[in-house]
């Protein structure tokens, strides 16, 4: 694996992540922003793939730049790393609020996208979302051990987490009581929030593939069933079960949807 700092116009470092060889993938993840959380379904998805991940400004190995943050411009910083790195052209895959970014890329620009995987992911505001996200919102300003452990409930299927609790231990045992690190959460939950990819939808390649789980609390199925209607001829794949994190807890069956799609 290699790693390179990109730096933005506005200041930011970005950590940028390369491993493998064979069809560019670009990972782009969700609220957390680390391009750790790929790791289970990079190492699932074997030989013929590069794949590009990094940590989005202010998070993690990267730092927060100066610019507003808005999905506007994450997406932009997406951009600013294939210039950077010389990527023309790459499958982009984004999960969660990544959805939200790679559907703003794919808009602005369009030359980038070779195919389209929209993971967990909405085209449009919904009351379950605004209120969800409104609510955790307001547990990260009172209550931060409470915001990082619903948030871990509520992300993984209950079996599985159940059956893996040191994952439960280890997402919690670092709350986010730094007034900070507070912020960089609160203005990229406020960025979700205002997200609303209606126009957008013209600018989807036909084809892309739309993936989720039945059992998503997070961001729920009815909602890709809705991003898949808004696209022509889209690929709605949903897993029975997996919950929001189904990247991660189902790694090998997320690599097979991707994998198999990207070679049909």
């Amino acid at each position: 694996m290699s790693t390179v700092t990109v730096n933005t116009p506005d200041g930011a470092a970005l950590k940028v992540h390369r491993q493998g060889t064979g069809t560019p993938l670009f990972l782009v993840s969700g609220l957390g922003g680390t391009a750790a959380f790929w790791q289970s379904a990079i190492d699932a998805f074997g030989a013929g793939f590069e794949v590009i991940t990094f940590d989005q400004r202010g998070i993690n190995a990267s730092t927060r730049g100066t610019a507003e943050v808005t999905i506007d411009q994450l997406a932009r910083d997406v951009i600013t790393i294939c210039a950077s790195c010389g990527i023309n052209r790459a499958v982009f895959l984004g999960h969660s609020t990544g959805g939200c970014i790679v559907q703003t890329l794919a808009a602005i620009a369009p030359d980038l996208i070779d195919r389209l995987v929209l993971s967990a992911a909405w085209a449009r505001p919904s009351k379950f979302m605004q209120s969800l996200f409104q609510f955790r919102l307001h547990l990260l300003q009172t209550d931060p051990k409470g915001y990082v452990e619903s948030a871990t409930l509520l992300s993984f299927a209950p079996e599985w987490l159940e059956n893996n609790w040191d994952r439960y231990d280890r997402a919690t045992a670092n709350p986010p009581h730094d007034p900070q690190e507070q912020t960089i959460i609160a203005e990229r939950i406020s960025a979700l929030l205002s997200y609303d990819g209606s126009q957008l939808m013209k600018h989807m390649p036909a084809g892309s593939l739309v993936l989720g789980t039945e059992d998503d609390m997070i961001v729920p199925a009815f909602l890709q069933r809705d991003l898949a209607e808004q696209i022509p001829d889209a690929n709605l794949q949903l897993l029975a079960t997996g919950g929001h994190f189904y990247p991660l807890s189902r790694a090998d069956a997320f690599a097979a949807l991707v994998s198999d799609w990207m070679r049909s």
